[in-house]
């Protein structure tokens, strides 16, 4: 077997076919948008480079010359950890433990050289809310940007000697005709009841220009410090901005005490129900079954990607009142939507954990975001719980 750095426009096309090839007789795979992939490993489309982020990536063949396994491997300051931590991912690999070590080796000794004391995996060159994980339990089709894999890769990851930082909950509730827990019915009522608070959903000319804004404000005071960084009104806007196309208004909710934005819940449509039909090209076959299916066989699924509510509202009721509220309408027959996946919840989150249980939602699929540390004496220790 023979290990090659991808550095050549033949490689980088050969990273994305090699997987291609790989889940050719897997029904429940959905193939990823090769620029989604091949975006982030160019400084044009990755600013993580302009902050000094390095990554390389490798392709691995048999002795015919045939690729059998792939990695990357990154080193992004924005991580934060005890230790300098660099990142593993896009691993894929034929069912063969020789050659899914050979790829975990060169992903280490890149890394080590370049000071890192340690190694999370399998995750993204970027942030948290895409291709982060090890799909372990639930191997139905992925969600828009998240990873699915073979089950034998558990064993690759926890063989070499990975172990779980954490699991990544997907939790998943039918919209309609499910119910709540009581204790959340009676929380949401004393909250409907005081008329300092609001709901709506944002709309026409207020989701152009102010949505951005609200969505800003919450997340800093309720995200911010756990994911170590504050969102800027730029950003903010930039997120909706590439949100535009899919964005449905009837899944974008907010809270107000006194007209102040206090919490959020943003939805999509899930739109890998579209885009399972555009193999990986958003050319111009590519939009044109993109529109055709949005228009004629629009997504009947909807994923939460982010809820939050600020720190001086938390354990009042606002959430269970926001819930509760927005049921109000999505809980009509008319509603398009079926059902809800909320956006992968790491169990170092037990208050979102217990939100999703008084949802009534389950856990419908589980990832693990693994950690190996090169000094194999250092005690290992899970990620730290958020209070």
């Amino acid at each position: 077997m023979n290990l090659v750095e991808v550095s050549s426009p033949a490689q980088e096309k050969e990273f994305i076919q090699m997987a291609v090839r790989l889940y050719k007789n897997e029904k429940n795979w959905i193939r990823p948008l090769d620029a989604d992939i091949e975006g982030l490993f160019h400084p044009e489309t990755n600013k993580l480079f302009r902050n000094g982020a390095k990554a390389k990536r490798w392709l691995l063949q048999n002795d015919k010359g045939e690729t059998i396994g792939r990695v990357a491997a990154f080193i992004n300051p924005k991580m934060k950890e005890k230790q300098p931590t660099g990142g593993l991912g896009f691993f894929e690999c034929i069912n063969d433990q020789k050659a899914a070590f050979m790829l975990f080796d060169v992903a280490k000794e890149w890394l080590e050289s370049e000071g890192m004391e340690a190694m999370d995996g399998p995750i993204n060159f970027g942030e948290r809310d895409k291709w982060w994980g090890l799909l372990v339990d639930g191997f139905s089709e992925p969600n828009y940007n998240m990873p699915w894999n073979f089950g034998y890769y558990q064993k690759f990851f926890e063989d070499y000697g990975f172990q779980i930082y954490f699991k990544q909950f997907t939790y998943m509730r039918p919209v309609q005709n499910v119910g709540f827990d009581e204790k959340m019915i009676k929380r949401a009522n004393q909250i409907l009841a005081d008329p300092d608070y609001s709901f709506r959903y944002i709309k026409g000319k207020e989701l152009a220009e102010k949505a951005p804004e609200y969505f800003m404000t919450v997340y800093n005071k309720a995200w911010a410090r756990h994911m170590g960084k504050s969102l800027s009104l730029k950003e903010a806007k930039m997120m909706f901005g590439k949100m535009k196309p899919i964005i449905d208004e009837r899944l974008i909710y907010f809270a107000f005490h006194k007209e102040d934005p206090v919490g959020f819940f943003i939805q999509i449509p899930e739109i890998n129900q579209i885009f399972k039909h555009v193999n990986g090209k958003m050319d111009l076959i590519g939009k044109l079954k993109f529109l055709w299916y949005k228009t004629f066989s629009p997504p009947n699924k909807m994923l939460g990607l982010v809820f939050g509510v600020v720190p001086d509202h938390q354990g009042k009721g606002v959430e269970s009142a926001m819930i509760i509220s927005y049921d109000k309408m999505s809980g009509k027959p008319s509603f398009p939507y079926k059902t809800i996946e909320m956006n992968w919840i790491g169990d170092f989150n037990p208050k979102m954990m217990r939100v999703c249980e008084q949802l009534l939602a389950e856990i419908y699929k589980t990832h693990h975001t693994y950690r190996y540390l090169f000094d194999r004496n250092k005690p290992f220790e899970r990620h730290r719980i958020f209070d």
